[in-house]
């Protein structure tokens, strides 16, 4: 979701959402897609023309002094493994259902959130129809939109999925990516068409940001039998999940995130950064300006200094992360290494602001992804090479 778009709702439009979906179980299934059909793909490793995946990530990267380097990046063709990505909820189309044609928002949250791990996997990254931005805004002005079938989207899903397995996978592991609305699909995934099943075998990992996976207390497993939270990058067919907040602004008791649905159980939280626990640097590459809608606008990267024309930034040493346990929930707690005699920023953008104020519930949704893309980036190529060594 985008700032701006995060902006217009409240948690009670995302709660409004199961009167919703309730209401509208009746409605007609919507026409199957064909997954054949390139159109259908934001990203493939075959789509010639309107890759979205095949963009500039190039980084501007800002020391504590201020001082900058120029980052290039460059995919790699003949990754050994694949990635299958589910974006989160971002269509302004109208009705409670997206079309299929690609938007602005769509794009721009590939970019920011998928393409990077193109140095590591091929990437498959289907469209969806999945439930708007609009559907939640009507929600919560009251008067919820008619008509619609919200388990579209996922079913959408399933067919992309079964279309990769049969016409694309050919025996290679596949890594799951997902935020948000997208997590939620890919859990309801891996819970229906892949735990416990012979295909699961060839999921080398489900990388789940932005959702609250539940997981038994004292355990590694909860909702998945067979995928348990990662605790290494060398473990295979396991689970990464966490929702982030900053040190300073803890979820409050009425936030979507970081609290599992029943007291036995605690949201899964799996650092990128430190599987095995404890606090570690944030290898994040942020958006830069308003460039990528997935993220706030950065005002200032360096005191006066005009900030880089590259699309991301990043900024060694500035962040650190810990999966903490805290006031019923679990989280991945961000804090920001300040140091004002440095010229480089003392924060970062990516707060959810409603009336010029930040809403606390939402914690750093806006850039789950952002936050830990060059971690995630380390741990899809380690787990490759373990996944690959268990095959031979």
């Amino acid at each position: 979701m985008t700032r701006k778009m995060l902006g217009a709702l409240s948690l009670g439009a995302v709660l409004a959402m199961t009167a919703i979906v309730a209401s509208a179980q009746t409605a007609p299934a919507a026409p199957k897609n064909d997954y054949a059909k390139p159109e259908t793909w934001l990203c493939r490793p075959d789509k010639a023309t309107n890759n979205y995946c095949d963009v500039d990530l190039s980084t501007t990267v800002v020391k504590a002094d201020g001082s900058e380097t120029t980052e290039a990046y460059k995919a790699d063709p003949k990754a050994p493994i694949d990635c299958f990505y589910v974006y989160p909820t971002v269509s302004n189309d109208p009705g409670i259902i997206s079309g299929m044609t690609p938007t602005a928002a769509e794009i721009n949250v590939v970019k920011a959130q998928f393409a990077r791990l193109g140095a590591k996997c091929r990437l498959y990254a289907p469209m969806y129809r999945q439930f708007t931005l609009t559907a939640l805004r009507a929600a919560q002005s009251g008067h919820p939109m008619p008509g619609g079938r919200p388990t579209t989207g996922y079913d959408d899903v399933v067919d992309a999925w079964n279309y990769y397995l049969a016409h694309d996978n050919k025996g290679r592991g596949v890594v799951l990516v997902g935020h948000s609305q997208g997590s939620g699909v890919l859990t309801q995934l891996i819970s229906k068409e892949i735990d416990g099943k012979p295909v699961e075998k060839k999921v080398i990992s489900a990388i789940l940001m932005g959702t609250r996976l539940p997981i038994d207390k004292g355990k590694d497993t909860g909702l998945f039998k067979d995928f348990p939270l990662c605790k290494s990058a060398s473990q295979t067919q396991c689970a990464i999940a966490y929702s982030s907040f900053r040190d300073t602004i803890p979820p409050p008791e009425n936030s979507l995130f970081g609290k599992a649905p029943s007291d036995g159980q605690i949201a899964a939280c799996a650092n990128p950064a430190a599987l095995g626990g404890g606090k570690a640097d944030l290898h994040a590459y942020l958006s830069n300006g308003a460039q990528i809608t997935n993220s706030g606008a950065q005002s200032t990267w360096v005191k006066d200094k005009p900030n880089p024309k590259t699309p991301f930034v990043s900024t060694p040493g500035l962040l650190t992360g810990e999966c903490v346990q805290k006031n019923g929930f679990s989280y991945l707690e961000v804090h920001v290494n300040a140091v004002p005699a440095d010229p480089r920023t003392d924060d970062i953008a990516g707060d959810v602001v409603q009336g010029g104020k930040v809403n606390a519930a939402w914690g750093l949704h806006l850039i789950d992804a952002n936050l830990v893309m060059g971690n995630l980036g380390d741990v899809v190529g380690a787990e490759s090479k373990a996944y690959l060594a268990k095959k031979k």
